[in-house]
């Protein structure tokens, strides 16, 4: 993949641009045997998942620079000035075609952007993601309500030029913070979700859930998963940091299906995965208990034969290790962006030995990678 952007400097994010994808696979795959090697034994490793090189990434979060009228969507520099990336490559075909539009009628509305150096403006960010129905969720961040008016006037012109358009939002940071989002959210249409079509089941995303970049290469995690515990055939399954359900939900769907326990923090994410909970047993494709839960995943371990864990970067940690280690799980399976935790942690379960192991490449262009092993005592 080759990008102006990257070539004159103007955004440097993706590393590996200009790299061969399959030399950018095959680095990654052995980066991460490498780093987990005191775990994971050669003969654990899969092929790798590959991803498409560009157009791959399902959401766009864009920072807003410039001045009423001629706005930026896309970076800030090292000046703190806007970049705009509208043409970015990454995206879907489906968020791609948006940002344009979402950028012109921003300057309709003469929306002030927000200068973070002189900490003064209202409109801070735009995100905006796509489903595999080629449907939209945007949501616009402002700091305040002084101008949300003007984007509640200007949704029926939004949703005119963006005729896909299912789920619109204002969000309000009010803080002068290095974050996306705000905890407060507006949302402005009748549906409140993104529907996500993932051939074995349809996600129902809220706003503020969490849903991996890459829908094609999220697919192939939440098979791999399932295959697994098919071949485990656990009677009960606990799916912490569980977001909107992914592993549990897919999981859910065997034949042979166990219980299956959620818990995520985010109330957004858990309504979300009891939406989808919900379809699933309506349509009779669940037939056992799917339940989730708002919760801290360290707090509580109710007892479980096999647990799937999806942490944030930081890991799992010891304090959660430990229950794992001292409960009566026979299988866990471990899904991490970050191998160097996930090594941390893996260490810090000596009676589980990892079986199978493989990367999925949620994020090419750059070194990160999703890692998931399958480990059984």
């Amino acid at each position: 993949m080759q990008c102006g952007y990257f070539e004159r400097h103007e955004c440097r994010s993706c590393t590996f641009m200009g790299q061969a994808y399959a030399e950018q696979l095959a680095g990654k795959d052995r980066a991460a045997r490498a780093g987990l090697a005191e775990a994971v034994g050669d003969s654990a490793w899969r092929e790798p998942l590959a991803s498409r090189e560009s157009q791959f990434r399902n959401k766009a979060k864009l920072v807003v620079g410039g001045t009423p009228g001629a706005v930026t969507l896309g970076i800030l520099d090292g000046d703190r000035r806007g970049v705009d990336l509208r043409r970015c490559g990454l995206h879907e075909p489906v968020v791609a075609q948006a940002i344009p539009v979402l950028a012109d009628w921003i300057d309709d509305l003469r929306l002030l952007p927000y200068d973070v150096a002189k900490r003064r403006g209202e409109l801070k960010h735009v995100h905006v993601t796509g489903s595999p129905a080629e449907e939209l969720m945007v949501r616009v961040v402002l700091r305040g309500d002084s101008q949300a008016q003007r984007v509640r006037d200007g949704l029926e012109d939004l949703q005119a030029a963006l005729p896909h358009l299912r789920v619109a939002t204002v969000n309000y940071l009010p803080e002068h913070v290095a974050l996306l989002e705000g905890d407060d959210e507006e949302v402005l249409t009748p549906a409140r979700t993104l529907a996500m079509d993932l051939g074995r089941l349809t996600l129902h995303l809220g706003p503020r859930s969490f849903f991996q970049t890459n829908t094609a290469v999220a697919v192939g995690l939440y098979e791999q998963a399932r295959d697994w515990v098919a071949e485990q055939a656990p009677a009960s399954l606990l799916d912490l940091y569980c977001g909107v359900g992914g592993f549990g939900l897919f999981a859910a769907t065997l034949p042979d299906a166990p219980t299956v326990l959620g818990v995520e923090v985010s109330a957004d994410a858990v309504a979300s995965a009891r939406h989808t909970a919900e379809s699933l047993r309506d349509s009779g494709t669940a037939t056992n208990r799917v339940e989730f839960r708002c919760g801290d995943a360290g707090s509580e371990l109710p007892d479980a034969e096999c647990v799937v864990v999806n942490p944030p970067r930081r890991g799992v940690g010891d304090e959660l290790c430990a229950a794992i280690e001292s409960s009566n799980a026979a299988t866990l399976i471990y899904s991490s962006c970050n191998p160097t935790t996930l090594a941390r942690d893996l260490a810090a379960l000596p009676t589980f030995a990892v079986t199978d192991a493989r990367l999925f490449d949620m994020f090419p262009q750059t070194p990160h990678a999703e890692v998931v092993v399958r480990a059984t005592r």
